[in-house]
């Protein structure tokens, strides 16, 4: 018969491959989310009724929706993309039934992307019925079908003509899913999504009886961004990097590895005009890397950020400033005519300002302004012993994130706006 690996969530399987690997969902997953799971393939009553052993669990890639989720956003699966991706669907359907159609009647009206979205979210997948019916005479097929039943709504799905006859339908959770798996797996992953009642459920892609069945071998199933998946963020020097990977273990751990620095022992684009260069020079060149160039939110880094978008970016490259925060509106600067409170946005916030700039009842944070940039007509400055604030935030985890004792706010939303960039070029590539 053969060994079944499959791609699920709650039990309802999205992908599906017999006796080999298919597609690798490593990517979804990271190394903790290894672990052992019952298998479906393997009767474990056996193991009890002959006195041996319990059988042991089967290995399995395992996590909460909620945690892939972000996952899937950063490889381009977002719901724009979906429904992008379900209008192809549908044109192919209706090309399908246009060269059937041979009686005159008008082709019914196919469901829209909307409309397919709330039948896929209208019952949490946990709540289908996964009761075994059999369906080959026909006379259980009102069990098998269970909820979806009404032909008026299940004939509008586009449905493509192998779904049945390749997917076996004995029970209603069955039948939902070859009614629903008319594209990429991940693209209904996002779509059960929408439901919080599905946020919970675990997906699992369990590969332990293929592997111990000799179909493949252990070292073919790895979890972590592929590289291709992977984006380069580049950044006006190591300061930057070494704020923006702790950064992202400790508040974003789950999407970490999808993040590479340039190397911070021997960074080579210091400073905002050696980065603009560099990103200058990868335009202008054939380079398929995911790269966002981060410039800082200072005058010299909003003149590089203001240059490299004048340039004609190919999809897999984005340039950002670091976000303007309305906390620096109102920031102390030092001059020539002393202390006072003005607004440092496009002007002196660099990375350290997204710090704690108040921990430990720190309250004498400042900038100090430099050189006029006469291009923008602004000064350049500086935040005041800005490697005191770097290394504090080195030092903190996620405890004293969690327990409040250290500022997240500022630096979280850097990551957010990093995160947007990175979706952005998801979607273009994910397309391509």
């Amino acid at each position: 018969m053969g060994t079944e690996i499959t791609l699920d969530i709650s039990g309802l399987a999205l992908d599906y491959s017999k006796n080999h690997m298919g597609n690798d969902h490593g990517a979804l997953f990271q190394e903790k989310d290894r672990q052992r799971r019952r298998s479906d393939q393997i009767n474990y009553d056996y193991f009890v009724k002959t006195n041996e052993d319990p059988a042991p669990l089967e290995m399995a890639f395992a996590k909460p929706l909620k945690e892939v989720l972000p996952r899937l956003e950063m490889m381009g699966f977002t719901l724009k993309n979906a429904e992008i991706a379900y209008q192809r669907v549908l044109q192919y359907k209706r090309e399908v039934m246009a060269e059937s159609a041979d009686d005159g009647t008008e082709p019914k009206t196919l469901m829209g992307f909307e409309e397919f979205c709330d039948f896929v979210t209208t019952h949490a997948v946990k709540s289908l019925d996964d009761t075994f019916y059999s369906s080959i005479d026909g006379r259980d097929n009102d069990l098998v079908q269970g909820r979806f039943s009404d032909k008026g709504i299940t004939s509008r799905i586009p449905v493509l003509w192998d779904n049945f006859g390749y997917w076996q339908t004995y029970s209603e959770r069955s039948y939902f899913g070859s009614l629903i798996r008319i594209f990429d797996s991940y693209y209904l992953l996002r779509i059960l999504a929408k439901n919080p009642e599905n946020l919970d459920s675990e997906v699992v892609w369990q590969y332990g009886p293929l592997v111990e069945n000799g179909w493949a071998s252990e070292d073919q199933f790895n979890p972590n961004a592929r590289r291709g998946q992977t984006f380069l963020i580049g950044t006006e020097g190591s300061s930057d990097v070494h704020i923006l990977k702790h950064a992202f273990s400790i508040l974003r751990p789950e999407i970490a590895d999808f993040f590479r620095y340039i190397d911070i022992k021997s960074h080579p684009f210091s400073g905002a005009g050696s980065l603009r260069k560099f990103a200058e020079g990868l335009a202008n060149i054939d380079v398929h890397n995911q790269i966002v160039f981060l410039f800082d939110n200072d005058a010299e880094g909003v003149d590089a950020f203001q240059k490299v978008s004048g340039l004609s970016l190919p999809p897999n490259m984005r340039a950002m400033t670091l976000p303007e925060m309305v906390e620096f509106r109102s920031f102390p600067a030092k001059g020539p005519e002393g202390l006072s409170s003005t607004d440092i946005n496009g002007r002196a916030a660099a990375i350290e300002c997204y710090l704690d700039l108040k921990f430990n009842g720190n309250s004498s944070a400042h900038v100090i302004w430099t050189n006029l940039k006469k291009d923008l007509g602004v000064y350049q400055g500086a935040l005041e012993s800005k490697d005191v604030y770097t290394k504090a935030f080195l030092k903190q985890s996620v405890g004293s994130v969690v327990s409040g004792a250290y500022d997240v706010n500022k630096i979280s939303r850097v990551l957010d706006a990093i995160v947007a960039e990175c979706t952005t070029i998801a979607e273009n590539v994910t397309l391509t």
